[in-house]
């Protein structure tokens, strides 16, 4: 401080033709000593002060910097405050202090606890630390940092503490036994202590007596610089410990300035000169003159004054970390600005009532007070220095770390900074490789409650635990998390599925009825089967055309009958492969018609049997004349364009769509095709089913035909295996998810195409191939005169 003032004396530029002077106050570290120190600084503020022309008699007091102590600043500052005396600390950081409303002229060149809370989280989450202890000194400063810390950590979700203890004032060995108790059983590895070295003597004796090992230690500003706890004792434990400092800084000349202190001989009485005198013997290990009884004759030396400091080494001339003396320095130079900046202003033009302007002679605190508030210089040093509308300076920190030598002593070194950037918050910029870690591994510890999730999971919290204590639940099927430590997981998109780990999204398996599987080509095979069978039963009719069992069975109806069996056959490949809208709209159209027509032959074929047994009865012959070819043929047609209709009426007024349906398998689409209108579906089978209702009908009354007739009981077993097949394919296809519908409706297809070809046309190839001798006329009729 008195280096500041000598230099801003000397500066031509900053306060011309002003002398700035001081008084200095010792706390002695007592509450008590600091009030009453700033109560003298505001006395006899009741009256107005005014300097006469030739500025004689006691100067104002135009500010106060310090108290380093928070509990201390608040006392003061809520005094100051009614009088608007401005007071700059140093070093007390309570968050408390930037209220406004309780403490309008506090200023400080040191960032809040607020921030330094938030450096300290950012630590914290660099390093993945999420679960740490948080020790507080029973005083202002702990405790606000402690509501601060909880509301900050919890908000920004970087944690949680796993205890929060309240070091107690003075030595209390149960309290402090009791707090390390809840360390050593705590699975946090890191400890935070935001408190003075005080506070911290006292614990690490505790902690040294239950040989408390393996702990990440983290400092606030308040102790990362004390060097009462670097003790051989001390440092095993200690060793390592991550904090924030106050910011270095370098202040030219200072060092000379130092090597300027002597004592002065002459006013051994006055309180600098004690402390001077104090340093000077400690320094040169003599004593000034009267000395103690037996200094001399002890050995001792006399103090001359003529000593040379830089000849020593001592802690007093180290300018190499200048931390709380740099913000002593912005202090002094804020105060000196903010006068400066009033005295510039031009009459007329000022800021306050009538535009007037402040100045020497009526100097009012608030007024200064309010330049102080827009003070904004740079420092030599490159820093700047200016004050929020809270007082509190632009936030930087310097990150420090506990190097533990070979030799057994104890470096602070610098390992980073953290800053407050407009833009981006807290900003974290950290050299790890510099960093000496206390730990066998040298590597940074892991702290945390619970492991983190891994993607394909997501947390739950642990019943009555904190945040940072879950468990990890794996994720539903069809739900993914992407991430670690997910809150939930999401859930996949309509036409996706989750992967075996749940880590992300994948297209559904598609399912239909496929040429490639081995269903697919059985039912293919079947078909093509019946299909070339068909043709082979055609080749034999046509080839053996001319023979009497072939000309007595209709042989036209006969190869219309053949004909739509093929088509029945080749009809159910529409239901195997891939649903397309053409194939969708066919397939059934194609397997109505077909079978209607095949029905329709077998149909027409029974009552013509029945016609011709009617006509060959006496008065009968009437009767054929409804059942010449080409009323079988207009039959046949006639039946076929009922379905033909019905099918067009369908298709037209809602045709059958490809449809993705995912209702049956969670993972899987199932393409099919939708019927459109369930009313066309069922009057298209009700169809077939009445015309193969009404041929089992005639055929069963013509079963008791002569033999030679026989065809009718041909008919009677295919119609019946017919609709057998059918009456089950219902509940079947019903009951039957995706594909196995589709292969369900083509089995009913197959079984009953196969079941009228070999009834009808089985023993009829068998005479015709393999007993020729009943393939006569003779034998025909010969059948007929045995029935």
């Amino acid at each position: 401080m008195a280096f500041a003032i000598d230099e801003i004396n000397r500066n031509s530029n900053l306060l011309p033709n002003v002398t700035l002077g001081y008084s200095l106050y010792d706390n002695c570290v007592k509450l008590g000593i600091a009030f009453r120190a700033g109560l003298s600084a505001v006395s006899g503020k009741e009256e107005q002060f005014i300097l006469d022309e030739t500025c004689a008699g006691t100067p104002p007091v135009i500010g106060i910097v310090g108290d380093p102590f928070s509990a201390h600043s608040i006392a003061i500052s809520s005094v100051l405050g009614l009088y608007r005396v401005p007071m700059v600390s140093l070093s007390a950081t309570c968050s408390c202090l930037s209220e406004r409303q309780k403490f309008p002229s506090f200023f400080r060149t040191i960032p809040s606890d607020a921030f330094q809370v938030k450096a300290m989280i950012q630590i914290l989450r660099h390093f993945g630390w999420t679960w740490a202890g948080l020790l507080v000194s029973d005083d202002d400063y702990g405790l606000h940092a402690a509501r601060s810390f909880q509301s900050d950590l919890a908000h920004s979700g970087g944690g949680c503490l796993a205890y929060l203890e309240v070091l107690p004032w003075g030595n209390d060995p149960d309290e402090l036994r009791r707090i390390v108790d809840v360390m050593k059983k705590s699975t946090a590895r890191v400890v935070i202590v935001l408190a003075h070295d005080s506070y911290m003597i006292n614990l690490m004796e505790e902690v040294v007596w239950q040989n408390v090992t393996g702990l990440q230690w983290m400092a606030s500003e308040a102790w990362i610089a004390s060097a009462v706890l670097q003790t051989p004792d001390i440092m095993p434990y200690l060793a390592g410990t991550l904090g924030i400092a106050i910011r270095r800084g370098e202040i030219p000349g200072f060092r000379e300035f130092l090597l300027k202190t002597c004592p002065d001989q002459h006013h051994n009485n006055s309180y600098r000169n004690s402390m001077v005198n104090q340093f000077w013997e400690f320094t040169f290990q003599c004593r000034f003159t009267p000395p103690t009884a037996g200094w001399v004759e002890a050995g001792g030396t006399l103090c001359t004054g003529q000593e040379k400091l830089e000849e020593v080494e001592s802690e007093f001339l180290d300018v190499s970390d200048l931390r709380p003396e740099y913000n002593v320095y912005k202090a002094v130079y804020a105060l000196a600005h903010a006068l400066d900046d009033m005295l510039q202003c031009e009459p007329g033009r000022g800021p306050f009532s009538g535009h007037s302007c402040g100045n020497l002679k009526r100097l009012e605190p608030w007024q200064l007070l309010y330049y102080l508030e827009k003070v904004n210089f740079t420092t030599t040093f490159g820093d700047q220095v200016s004050f929020d509308e809270n007082g509190d300076p632009l936030a930087i920190y310097d990150v420090m770390n506990w190097l533990w030598l070979p030799d057994g002593t104890t470096k602070v070194q610098n390992v980073g900074e953290v800053k407050r950037s407009s833009f981006t918050g807290e900003e974290l910029t950290i050299d790890e490789d510099k960093i000496f870690w206390n730990f066998q591994s040298k590597k940074p510890p892991r702290s945390v409650c619970s492991e983190s999730c891994p993607a394909g999971t997501r947390m739950a919290r642990k019943k009555g635990k904190p945040v940072c204590c879950f468990d990890c639940i794996r994720c539903s099927e069809g739900e993914i998390s992407n991430k670690t430590n997910a809150i939930e997981c999401t859930s996949c998109p309509e036409d996706f599925w989750s992967n075996p780990l749940g880590d992300h999204c994948v297209p559904k398996k598609t399912e239909f009825l496929s040429y490639h599987e081995p269903l697919g080509i059985g039912l293919t095979a079947a078909s093509l089967l019946g299909a070339c069978m068909c043709a082979v039963v055609m080749g034999i009719f046509t080839y053996h055309r001319s023979t009497p069992i072939v000309r007595a069975n209709n042989s036209e109806l006969s190869f219309q009958l053949l004909l739509s069996l093929k088509l029945c056959f080749m009809c159910s490949l529409l239901f195997i492969g891939r649903p397309r809208l053409w194939t969708c709209q066919l397939r059934h159209a194609a397997f109505g018609i077909s079978f209607v027509l095949c029905v329709s032959c077998i149909l027409v074929k029974t009552m013509v049997v029945l016609a011709v047994f009617k006509a060959s009865k006496p008065g009968g012959g009437a009767i054929l004349k409804w059942f010449g070819v080409l009323q079988q043929r207009g039959t046949v047609v006639f039946l076929t364009s009922v379905q033909a209709a019905i099918c067009t009426a369908w298709l037209i007024s809602a045709s059958p769509t490809p449809y993705e349906n995912t209702q049956y398998y969670n993972d899987k689409i199932v393409y099919e095709c939708a019927v459109g209108s369930t009313v066309g579906f069922a009057v298209l089978l009700g169809y077939i089913g009445s015309l193969a209702s009404l041929s089992f009908l005639i055929a069963f009354i013509s079963r008791n035909l002569p033999d030679s007739f026989n065809e009718a009981n041909l008919i009677t077993f295919s119609m019946l295996i017919f609709c057998a097949v059918w009456v089950a394919f219902v509940p079947a296809y019903i009951s039957s998810p995706g594909k196995y519908a589709d292969a369900v409706e083509v089995f009913a297809i197959l079984a009953s195409s196969f079941g009228l070809l070999l009834a009808l046309f089985g023993p009829k190839c068998y005479i015709i191939l393999l007993r020729l001798e009943r393939n006569t006329r003779k034998a025909i009729m010969g059948w007929g005169t045995q029935a």
